[in-house]
């Protein structure tokens, strides 16, 4: 009795044992072992951040990606998450991100409620037109015209500012208005430059647009993190820096918004503002 008794104590334990062991294994298996991050990017912006499936591209991926990788997470570990304009604030300051990469313009108004690394690229405002369309030649000319852009968003902000003659319609994402922009529905398309680019590459929409070309703002674009984060603040500047160093920030512009004849403005690339 007592030897059963003492061979079947040393199954249990040499089956704890082996699952111990599975369980170590398991765990290693389906992740790299490194710090896992959750970082917000746009979904339906073409060259920028896009997502198609399970696949994400663009610049604003690149450089995510990039950051990532040298706060020591693989891309394996990476949870995308999808950051409407009008949502990256809450995302942010509700631990829902780590941090935002999504054409995230840097403004003392968004300072208040988040903290900024960079910026890691300058954009300009403009604007998408039809590609017949010559009446509209610039922000002076769309006097009575419906202008499209997104809720939440500092081109449609600096639209209602600047320009209140503008019949501006505000949609959800900028993905929207193409479709209205297609079909007469709205005259023109108002954001950042890189974006209107990225769309008008487009397959779908060759030929039908064109970007007017006169850029009439300037757009910081930064890494939004949690307000007073100076430590990831610090962190996330010295990845910047590293890629516009060793070539990989061209390399990824070339790459995504390269084929759209883009060419990027002034200050580019530009040196990331001190932490604070």
């Amino acid at each position: 009795m007592k030897a059963r008794f003492g061979a079947a104590a040393a199954a249990v334990a040499l089956a704890l044992s082996l699952a111990a062991c599975g369980s170590s294994s398991d765990s290693g298996s389906g992740s790299s072992g490194g710090t896992k991050l959750k970082i917000g990017i746009k979904f339906d912006q073409p060259g920028l951040g896009l997502k198609k499936g399970s696949e994400y591209t663009g610049f604003d991926v690149d450089v995510a990606k990039y950051v990532a990788k040298q706060l020591g997470t693989s891309e394996g570990d990476i949870t995308w998450v999808q950051a409407p304009s009008a949502q990256r604030e809450t995302l942010i300051s509700t631990g829902q991100v780590d941090f935002v990469v999504a054409t995230y313009s840097i403004t003392d108004k968004r300072k208040e409620k988040v903290s900024f690394a960079g910026p890691y690229f300058i954009a300009g405002q403009d604007l998408l037109v039809r590609a017949d369309d010559t009446s509209i030649t610039g922000p002076e000319t769309l006097t009575g015209k419906k202008l499209c852009s997104v809720k939440g968003s500092t081109s449609a902000q600096k639209v209602k500012d600047k320009y209140p003659n503008v019949q501006l319609q505000e949609f959800a994402t900028y993905s929207e208005c193409l479709p209205a922009l297609a079909t007469g529905g709205v005259d023109a398309l108002t954001t950042d430059d890189t974006i209107l680019a990225g769309y008008a590459a487009q397959p779908e929409f060759k030929g039908k647009f064109k970007l007017v070309g006169k850029p009439f703002s300037t757009e910081n674009y930064g890494i939004g993190i949690k307000k007073g984060d100076t430590a990831m603040c610090q962190k996330i500047t010295d990845a910047i820096k590293k890629m516009i160093s060793d070539g990989s920030w061209q390399k990824a512009l070339d790459a995504n918004l390269g084929p759209a004849g883009y060419k990027p403005g002034t200050g580019n690339p530009p040196t990331p503002a001190a932490c604070s």
